[in-house]
């Protein structure tokens, strides 16, 4: 009987350490990519509320600790609208914390079947949404293309107005739309595909996610001929609510 209890006391203790922990195991990634602008920006991507095992209050920590110049939110805060007032908790501490935001959307967000009460929350907590558009800022401009999964994405129209006389930072994200940008870029920050969130041999093809991470490119920084890109790997799950071999992620971009 006592062998038997310890078996299953095993199990249950190997579940949790291989697939619970790792979702609220919270990592803030460093990367550092010389762009001379000198500013911090804390990348957030892929909330999916309806499965985040990441507090507000653990968030908060993370801001004012790292105290980054920007925050950039990379799409996926929820898909389901009973769900909304959650995440109106997560918006409320970047009011608190007083960092200017800007944000895409994401494929889960035009799930939602009234996309905009999203985008009136993040208008409300006076993030700033970027929909193919761009935006000016000390040193560079921020473009923000909508999701390319969802086929919003106008590429053309987002960089229309910017330059390459200063450095042009995207927020996108769907990471696949690497593959159709003809616009030479400095840097991209993108998210979607959860690190594979469950780090299996063959994974994408049980779970086609696009053609990059069927060449092997699914997190970390990666180069096209038009510029460099970064793929989180996301603060939140979607699907089963584990992740196997892949920690939560926060990400800072020193540039």
């Amino acid at each position: 009987m006592m062998e038997w209890i310890l078996y299953v006391a095993s199990m249950v203790l190997f579940v949790y350490i291989a697939f619970i922990l790792p979702t609220a195991w919270l990592k803030v990634e460093r990367i550092h990519y010389d762009l001379g602008l000198g500013k911090k920006i804390l990348q957030i991507s892929d909330f999916h509320v309806e499965r985040l095992r990441i507090t507000p209050r653990r968030l908060q920590r993370v801001i004012e600790r790292e105290r980054p110049d920007y925050v950039f939110l990379t799409g996926d805060y929820t898909q389901l609208e009973r769900k909304l007032p959650l995440l109106e908790r997560y918006f409320a501490v970047f009011a608190q914390c007083g960092v200017p935001v800007y944000a895409v959307l994401g494929n889960h967000d035009y799930q939602l079947r009234k996309v905009i009460k999203i985008v009136r929350l993040l208008d409300d907590y006076r993030i700033q949404l970027l929909r193919n558009e761009s935006v000016r800022l000390p040193g560079f401009q921020l473009i923000g293309i909508d999701d390319f999964r969802s086929g919003k994405s106008r590429i053309a129209k987002s960089f229309e107005g910017t330059n390459t006389e200063q450095r042009r930072i995207v927020i996108t994200h769907d990471p696949n739309i690497v593959l159709h940008l003809q616009e030479s870029y400095d840097y991209l920050m993108a998210g979607h595909l959860h690190g594979k969130q469950l780090n299996l041999p063959f994974f994408y093809r049980f779970r086609p996610m696009g053609k990059l991470p069927a060449m092997g490119i699914y997190k970390g920084m990666h180069k096209t001929a038009y510029g460099t890109y970064y793929i989180s790997k996301g603060i939140g799950q979607t699907g089963l609510n584990i992740r196997f071999m892949v920690r939560s992620e926060v990400t800072l971009h020193c540039v």
